[in-house]
């Protein structure tokens, strides 16, 4: 079994031959996929070599140690965190040597055609069409709430196949190509001024059949690992104490002692306890996941971490005084990714309130919990067995 020490020796050996001050960064990142040190729990001849998935750490801190360039993992967060495990498990081998290389390096960055206008936290009720046409898809809908759509070169698509059995059994999942004919992207702009997602039109988009991901009628079923590792992509990243927003938060405490009241200090050290036990949380759920695909417990974490994330916002808000109310930057930008540390207190505060919508509502993530963890009834589903045609609109 490789170990730590094997990585470690494997990385200085690619250093050796790839200088990153002399290399350019799309190369260096290439050969880096090619000699399996890109995500080191993939298949050998896939970026990996069948490592233990904990092990990756070991191998990116070296080549950050080294000045090694990243393949700037916050713009390509979709692709890395949803698209990706998607492909492994489900694309065939062809799917896989042509997506996951351009994937990881950054040279396509990928979007998310999932929520629509009638179909938010009831994903299964979607109605975005997809009619066979010979080796082709023909496939006419709406998709809403689309991250970085405006950059992606492909998506991963979900849509209605078969009308005529009930909503779980009739959904195809494809890869769409978003430079085809038909695909139309709208920002649609938020409250902190920005067009960070869109809305996503597809009029008779053909997408052929070898784009398809699993079987026909069983999207729901892929696209629950892509819902899955979605959430742990948003709520279980690595964190060192004090990381993140609760160390900003900490360090505006420190910095502004005019600021502190005993009701400020009794919430900032709430909300410090509750940020370590998150990430002590998220420790142990990358673990599970270093043995097994992620489960209900990517939810818990996701759930934790939009919390937090808004009631540190509030505080950090309050702590800063009339400095926290500035928020002059009302441009609308089209971001290539969130930045939530290089950015103003305002714009904090109000960014984290999409926290708790993307990704799957809290609610929704409540009711995973509910029953999966804690073996509670499911809520009644009246429409369990009615055929997607037939449901009220």
């Amino acid at each position: 079994m490789t170990t730590a020490e094997d990585l470690r020796g494997q990385v200085a050996e690619f250093l050796a031959a790839h200088d990153p001050k002399t290399t350019e960064r799309l190369e260096f990142l290439q050969a880096r996929f090619d000699a399996g040190l890109a995500w080191v729990h993939y298949p050998a001849g896939l970026g990996g070599q069948d490592a233990p998935r904990e092990l990756q750490s070991v191998v990116d801190s070296e080549f950050a140690k080294a000045g090694a360039p990243d393949n700037n993992p916050r713009r390509i967060g979709i692709g890395l965190g949803m698209a990706a495990p998607t492909i492994l498990r489900f694309g065939t081998d062809e799917q896989k040597r042509r997506y996951l290389r351009p994937l990881w390096t950054g040279e396509e960055v990928w979007c998310q055609l999932f929520s629509e206008p009638g179909a938010g936290s009831d994903l299964a009720a979607l109605g975005t069409r997809a009619v066979r046409d010979g080796d082709d898809w023909v496939v006419n809908g709406q998709k809403v709430w689309t991250s970085v759509a405006h950059i992606a070169r492909f998506a991963i698509l979900v849509t209605r196949s078969n009308p005529d059995v009930p909503k779980h059994r009739g959904m195809t999942y494809f890869v769409c190509d978003m430079s085809d004919p038909g695909v139309d992207v709208r920002p649609l702009r938020q409250l902190t001024g920005e067009a960070e997602f869109n809305e996503v039109f597809l009029s008779n988009v053909r997408i052929p059949d070898s784009s398809r991901l699993g079987e026909v009628g069983e999207g729901w079923k892929v696209a629950q690992t892509t819902l899955m590792n979605e959430r742990v992509a948003i709520g279980g990243n690595a964190m060192p104490r004090e990381g993140g927003l609760i160390g900003m938060v900490a360090k505006t405490w420190r910095d502004r002692p005019e600021l502190r009241t005993p009701d400020l200090h009794d919430r900032l050290l709430k909300l410090w306890v509750d940020a370590e036990a998150l990430r002590l949380a998220g420790s142990r759920l990358r673990q599970q996941l270093a043995v097994g695909a992620p489960g209900p417990e990517g939810s818990a974490m996701k759930l934790g971490f939009a919390k937090l994330q808004q009631a540190l916002t509030g505080l950090e808000v309050e702590l800063a005084g009339e400095d926290g109310l500035r928020y002059d930057d009302w441009t609308l930008r089209r971001p290539e990714k969130v930045d939530m540390i290089g950015r103003e207190a305002g714009y904090r505060y109000l960014r984290a309130k999409g926290n708790s919508i993307e990704g799957g509502t809290s609610e929704v993530m409540r009711n995973i919990i509910a029953e999966r963890v804690l073996g509670l009834p499911s809520e009644p589903r009246v429409d369990k067995d009615v055929a997607w045609k037939d449901l009220p609109r």
